[in-house]
C-alpha cells in the first residue's frame, strides 16, 4: 500500500479526517501534517507541507483539503515537482492521475459531499498515469518551474 500525505486547514478539517480514516481502512500509511485542531489556520502551509512530503519521497501521493481546494492546490503547486488538482467527482480525479500525472489531490470540504469525496479518492488511488501524448504535455509543464 501507499504512503499518503495528508493536510488540511481549519475548513477542511472534517473532511481529512474522514478521509485519513478511509485511507487507514484501505492499508495505506498515512503521513498526517496537520491542522492539529479545527482552530482558524492558513492552508498554504498545509499545502506546502503535503507537497513537501511528495516530492522529499516521504509520501508516496498528497491529498490536501481546504473550503474550496483551490487555495491549497494553488499553494501545493508552489513547490517544484508537485502537480496537485482540484477534484470535484470521480472523473476529475481520475484523469488528473492519467492525464497530467498529479501527484496531489485536493478537496473542497465546503464544496463535496463526504461520499463523493471517497470515492474520488479511491479513483485518484486506482489510476496511474497513461504516458503517451500526456507526457509531453506534463514535460511542458514542468518545464514552467525557474531554473535558479
Amino acid at each position: 500500500m501507499s504512503r499518503i500525505a495528508l493536510g488540511s486547514d481549519h475548513a477542511g478539517f472534517v473532511l481529512r479526517s474522514q478521509l485519513a480514516d478511509h485511507l487507514r481502512a484501505a492499508g495505506h500509511s498515512v503521513v498526517d501534517l496537520g491542522c492539529a485542531t479545527p482552530e482558524r489556520c492558513d492552508y498554504p502551509d498545509f499545502g506546502a507541507a503535503v507537497g513537501r512530503a511528495v516530492v522529499s519521497g516521504d509520501a508516496d501521493l498528497g491529498v490536501a483539503v481546504c473550503g474550496s481546494g483551490i487555495g491549497i492546490a494553488i499553494a501545493a503547486n508552489k513547490v517544484p515537482g508537485v502537480r496537485a488538482a482540484t477534484v470535484h467527482d470521480v472523473t476529475s480525479a481520475r484523469l488528473c492521475r492519467e492525464h497530467n500525472d498529479a501527484n496531489v489531490v485536493c478537496f473542497g470540504e465546503r464544496f463535496i459531499g463526504v461520499q463523493v469525496a471517497l470515492d474520488a479518492l479511491d479513483a485518484f488511488l486506482a489510476a496511474s498515469f497513461e504516458g503517451g501524448r500526456h507526457a509531453d504535455r506534463v514535460a511542458k509543464i514542468d518545464a514552467l518551474l525557474p531554473t535558479n
